[in-house]
């Protein structure tokens, strides 16, 4: 019996989660990052803010453009960033597969190109309320290494 349940509470939220990946919806959202959850070579403590605004141009093919701040390093260096991406959901479950790039300046002088690969799952808290947390990987261009990030992102979305 209690696997009966769990079946059918799986395929329920399968069924809520499969009407919020259609076309023509419309996504905002925002995300935390850092806290010490993302590393590279050229900073010791990292926090940041991402706000996300999207549209599903095909059923579970999202466009994203996004704006962010970040708070990084020994230098206390200030970052802004501004990108734009994708989003990929697979089989209607809530796991998505994302892509981006990335224009980040910061107050130091440093400016690069970012692309970036992610990883995540849109658990629904609400028929339209998301929970998104999400690996990602930025890869910079610059010559040295040390600006490429790996870390986690703990987000929330609105699906509408």
């Amino acid at each position: 019996m209690k696997k009966v349940v769990m079946l059918l509470t799986a395929l329920m939220l399968t069924l809520s989660a499969n009407a919020q990946f259609e076309e023509g919806k419309v996504y905002a959202g925002a995300s935390l990052t850092g806290l010490d959850l993302a590393y590279n070579g050229a900073k010791d403590l990292s926090i940041g803010m991402q706000a996300k605004a999207g549209y599903m141009i095909a059923d579970n093919l999202m466009l994203l453009g996004e704006v962010g701040y970040d708070h990084a390093g020994k230098d206390a260096a200030h970052i802004i960033n501004l990108g734009a991406g994708g989003r990929y959901y697979i089989i209607q479950n809530g796991i998505f597969l994302g892509a981006n790039c990335k224009y980040v300046h910061g107050n130091n002088g440093y400016n690069d190109l970012m692309p970036g690969v992610e990883v995540g799952y849109a658990f629904f808290l609400s028929h339209t309320v998301t929970l998104e947390p999400s690996l990602y990987y930025q890869q910079s261009l610059k010559k040295h290494s040390d600006y490429s990030t790996i870390g986690l992102k703990i987000g929330f979305g609105i699906y509408l």
